[in-house]
């Protein structure tokens, strides 16, 4: 069975919130209940229906963290005798549970699934390695659980150290990374005052005082920041000569993502809307050093793989790991701007990795839909050193 008999559908998400405010005290398997259900309920099937639910998360947290797959499946009610996988690619974590959803049908072992993922990093805690076998006197170190995840496993370097050597080896300028970034911002803004954001969203009640709150809208968009202030910025990893700063950089977010994936014709019998299916997809290893070159090469693979060029794709969206992923994407495959992340990205409404691929997915699903084009491509720079993209084609033209 080709990917051509392979579906997406019916894509939700939460508002993503920033680090330590609206979903700190959410657990990661409620955010991701959420979203199932919303999905579900959008692709106005019954959770019976669905026999496969493939789940990506990078940080596993809270009790049931290793176990967040199987969690969701029967909290969103799915019946018992469904399937979970739990899937990890870096940053391309949520573009790979759709992949894998997707080969889950076309292997035959499902029919119905739903490809979700979902970061709560505001909850990893900190780890204390030497207790379990006795401390010692004096004092004894706590390591950041989210150093394990910003840091390259083999240079020790933060990934913002990794965009500043991206930045170097091709001599890109801080102007035009922040050029990037105050562009992301508006985008974000516009995209969350024309609705067009919001029609992801699946609002959730959150902790507040001695109650709920009603949460609604991405937390993380700076809609007031201005080009100077951007200017202002220091460098966030390098004070000597850096340039990448806070302000053209990704945002360090929670929140979690959905998207219903079915053969099509299970699609056709139960009536989920068959809205984009997936074509291909393509991973390619890149230097860990400068990890952010990764979409250049995966987009090439892919769009080789495809026989389509850069011009035939009427979409893209590139997640903003750094500004500096960007402008590489755009130089060196000569992407059009006009055509690139429209709502936001990254650096406007964050990056928690489980979910980001699903979240550029429905954007660029509902992107085709309005605008009548046919093709997308959604990719991304991966830790470590690879790059992740995937196409997908309208089916609602």
């Amino acid at each position: 069975m080709p990917f051509s008999d392979v579906i997406l559908s019916s894509g939700a998400r939460t508002p993503f919130g920033d680090f330590g405010k609206s979903l700190k005290d959410m657990p990661l398997s409620v955010l991701g209940t959420h979203v199932v259900r919303a999905s579900i309920e959008r692709a106005g099937v019954e959770a019976r229906h669905v026999d496969h639910l493939v789940f990506g998360a990078t940080a596993p947290v809270d009790h049931d963290g290793l176990f967040v797959s199987r969690k969701v499946a029967l909290e969103a009610g799915l019946p018992v005798d469904s399937a979970a996988l739990g899937v990890v690619r870096a940053c391309g974590t949520g573009s790979q549970a759709i992949v894998s959803a997707a080969e889950q049908i076309l292997t035959g072992h499902s029919k119905v699934a739903v490809a979700a993922g979902g970061e709560n990093y505001s909850r990893v805690p900190y780890l204390a390695h030497k207790v379990r076998w006795g401390a010692g006197r004096g004092p004894f170190e706590f390591v950041d659980g989210l150093d394990y995840i910003y840091r390259c496993p083999f240079t020790r370097e933060l990934m913002g150290d990794t965009a500043e050597n991206l930045t170097a080896r091709y001599g890109y300028r801080r102007e035009d990374m922040d050029d990037w970034g105050f562009m992301s911002q508006m985008r974000a803004k516009a995209g969350i005052e024309s609705g067009f954001l919001a029609r992801q969203i699946a609002p959730i009640e959150v902790p507040e005082g001695k109650g709920m709150r009603h949460f609604a809208v991405d937390e993380f968009p700076r809609p007031t920041i201005t080009r100077a202030k951007l200017a202002a910025l220091k460098p966030a990893f390098r004070k000597e000569g850096g340039q990448v700063t806070a302000g053209n950089s990704s945002g360090v977010t929670d929140g979690a993502a959905s998207l219903v994936v079915a053969s099509r014709a299970e699609a056709e019998r139960l009536g989920i809307p068959a809205e984009a299916r997936l074509i291909d997809y393509a991973v390619v290893g890149v230097p860990p050093e400068i990890m952010g070159a990764g979409p250049v090469p995966a987009i090439a693979k892919l769009l080789e793989r495809t026989g389509k060029k850069v011009s035939d794709i009427d979409y893209f969206e590139i997640n903003e790991a750094f500004a500096v992923v960007n402008l590489h994407a755009e130089r060196q495959l000569g992407i059009p701007r006009d055509v690139t992340n429209l709502y936001g990205g990254g650096i406007s409404i964050g990056h928690p990795p489980g979910a980001t691929g699903i979240r550029m997915t429905m954007t660029a699903m509902h992107h085709l839909a309005d605008t009548g084009g046919r093709y997308a491509i959604i990719s991304m720079c991966l830790g470590s050193g690879m790059g992740m993209a995937t196409l997908i084609e309208n089916l609602r033209r």
